[in-house]
């Protein structure tokens, strides 16, 4: 599939240089204040992975904003994710073309422990046949490389909270949610991870311009991720500076069915990508 170069800022984020087929896509408080019901934020959330675990499986909504050199792009996507198997779905929409219109279809992302499979990648990869990307070999980690947050990754993120503070009650799409805002040291999360995520958060640890990531989280009364915002910064070795990176997911429907089966490896792509 043919896809056009736009380039952002003079360079691209190294992980959508992977999604687009190397063409590109145009485009804290302190910890233990209490959260109003007696819990020591950084302790709430430690925990909330394994409140997703509980939960078994959700539906998911996401979204990626860059921002360099003046220019902003956003990628979303939508799908569904089962955290005891560690294993989703997403179908993920790259940003239109500056005309107005956009020429790539949605790209089907398989989430898995230690992998990312991605179908109609593009980039002269035949249309039934999948790309896998081992995530422990990419920089990021897979936090930002497929233009969505692994969504249990996300959440095991917080495991590396150091700083945190609850901000408030609001609502997040009619939940009654808690806000809290902190501080995650990537390093801290990689160590502390299951160890389907060790390996790719202790890269992203190395490959951030910084291992410090703030962020955003929204809790129901259950302790679930309703909402997580993180923001990763890159380093654009070409222009010497940094690429902004803020990963939105949005979870909800707890508990819905999700059958997600990995590709066979006959249905895997063998051959070399294309980078142009």
């Amino acid at each position: 599939m043919a896809e056009r170069q736009h380039r952002v800022g003079g360079a691209i984020v190294a992980g959508i240089v992977v999604l687009c087929g190397g063409t590109g896509c145009s485009g804290g408080g302190g910890g233990g204040g209490g959260d109003g019901r007696g819990g020591d934020p950084v302790v709430v959330l430690h925990a909330a992975a394994e409140r997703l675990v509980a939960a078994g499986s959700s539906k998911a909504r996401t979204s990626m904003e860059m921002a360099t050199g003046g220019t902003r792009v956003t990628i979303r996507g939508e799908g569904v994710y089962d955290y005891r198997r560690q294993i989703g779905q997403l179908k993920v929409l790259l940003p239109q073309d500056p005309a107005g219109q956009s020429e790539h279809r949605p790209i089907t992302e398989l989430l898995a422990p230690g992998a990312l499979f991605m179908k109609n990648r593009g980039a002269g990869v035949p249309a039934d046949k999948w790309v896998r990307v081992d995530t422990a070999t990419l920089s990021d980690g897979n936090l930002v490389t497929g233009g969505a947050t692994d969504p249990f990754a996300a959440a095991e993120l917080l495991r590396g909270a150091r700083t945190a503070m609850y901000v408030g009650e609001t609502d997040v799409a009619g939940i009654a949610v808690r806000h809290y805002r902190g501080t995650a040291d990537l390093a801290v999360a990689a160590r502390d991870a299951t160890d389907g995520n060790k390996a790719s958060l202790g890269a992203a640890a190395k490959g951030f311009a910084t291992a410090r990531v703030p962020f955003d989280v929204y809790l129901d009364d259950d302790g679930r991720i309703r909402k997580i915002r993180h923001r990763f910064s890159f380093v654009n070795g070409q222009q010497k500076g940094t690429v902004a990176v803020a990963s939105t997911t949005l979870l909800f429907d707890f508990g819905v069915a999700v059958d997600v089966r990995l590709p066979h490896g006959d249905d895997i792509y063998a051959g070399k990508i294309a980078e142009g």
